[in-house]
């Protein structure tokens, strides 16, 4: 039935509601995770446990708590800390057996009393294994069955009836992500380490060596300081870079000619004018190990642009050259 209380304001009213009530949910977990709160401390015990054992994190739950813990172990995993992900129905039917005597389990469970965790809360006793409980009542089954409890404060859910999981799971998820980070940070995971993880996708461009990214070989526009003008102008027209990169006999980069070092110079006689007249002896450069993301950062955190940069390797000798269009293009910028 349509009802005029619920256009396009009432929706807003509502979607800042939900927020608020989410909002309000975080800021409670906020103030419970200290070292004088019993959260905090259980937070650290979990973070040393977690990052001590020499198994498998096993991340478990069901409906709404499920989701939220498939998200956990996706960030677990692709943060350096091995984990899997078991759906309780299945664990008790056959995939109990996916679970090592090493391993740990973080079970979550608004209630505390999802009956569908009890197979894996008994195979966790049979052989001993460790149980990370996150849920939001201290005295439920998980918490009691837990070697660490991590209880969540009570918040109003964010639905109107208090019954869809919103808040809930707003700080399960929000806590869930707290522990990857402080893993994260304990192991010392870099951003090399990441681009293990994640080799797929603008991600994965991002955290590539600019090396495996750049043009080299006759690809390269180069000349060296006793070029004429008029033959610089052909190899820069010829490899289309804006620029060319100026070397000495050895092969070091000593200087670099661009489109705007050479308009100038246009007036000038182009057949006795040599580059080593008009180069930049202290152009921008870089290695080739160093990230995409950081080329970038490079290329454009200035008040001009940089179109394209040469990349050298240790003696100083050109080993590449990159050009921003093409990381656009590439949809890493």
């Amino acid at each position: 039935m349509n009802n005029p209380e619920n256009g396009p304001s009432s929706a807003l009213d509502s979607a800042c509601a939900t927020l608020s009530a989410e909002i309000t949910g975080l800021s409670a977990l906020h103030a419970v995770l200290g070292r004088s709160h019993a959260l905090g401390r259980a937070f650290i015990d979990a973070v040393k446990l977690i990052a001590s054992t020499k198994g498998r994190i096993v991340v478990s739950g069901i409906g709404k708590s499920g989701h939220i813990g498939r998200k956990i172990q996706a960030t677990f995993a692709s943060t350096g800390t091995p984990s899997f992900f078991v759906h309780p129905a299945e664990a008790a039917h056959g995939d109990l057996g996916m679970i090592d005597t090493d391993d740990v389990l973080l079970l979550l469970s608004q209630s505390g009393e999802t009956s569908e965790l009890a197979a894996l809360l008994e195979h966790a006793a049979l052989h001993a294994l460790p149980v990370i409980g996150m849920t939001s009542s201290q005295d439920s089954t998980l918490a009691r069955a837990s070697t660490i409890i991590l209880n969540l404060p009570h918040a109003r859910e964010a639905c109107p009836m208090g019954l869809a999981p919103t808040t809930s799971t707003i700080m399960q998820l929000a806590l869930g992500d707290a522990l990857a980070i402080a893993l994260l940070e304990r192991r010392g995971f870099t951003a090399t380490d990441f681009r293990a993880f994640h080799p797929g996708g603008k991600l994965g461009a991002l955290l590539k060596p600019v090396s495996r990214l750049m043009h080299d070989g006759d690809a390269m526009p180069l000349g060296t300081p006793d070029m004429t003008l008029s033959n610089v102008i052909i190899e820069m027209t010829r490899k289309a870079f804006g620029c060319i990169g100026i070397t000495d006999d050895a092969g070091t980069l000593v200087g670099l000619v661009s489109d705007g070092d050479l308009r100038p110079a246009l007036t000038r006689n182009l057949d006795t004018t040599t580059a080593g007249e008009i180069m930049n002896r202290n152009p921008i450069t870089t290695k080739g190990d160093v990230l995409a993301q950081e080329v970038i950062h490079l290329m454009t955190a200035r008040r001009k642009a940089i179109n394209s940069l040469f990349i050298l390797d240790e003696a100083g000798r050109p080993a590449g050259i990159v050009r921003l269009h093409d990381l656009l293009r590439m949809g890493i910028a």
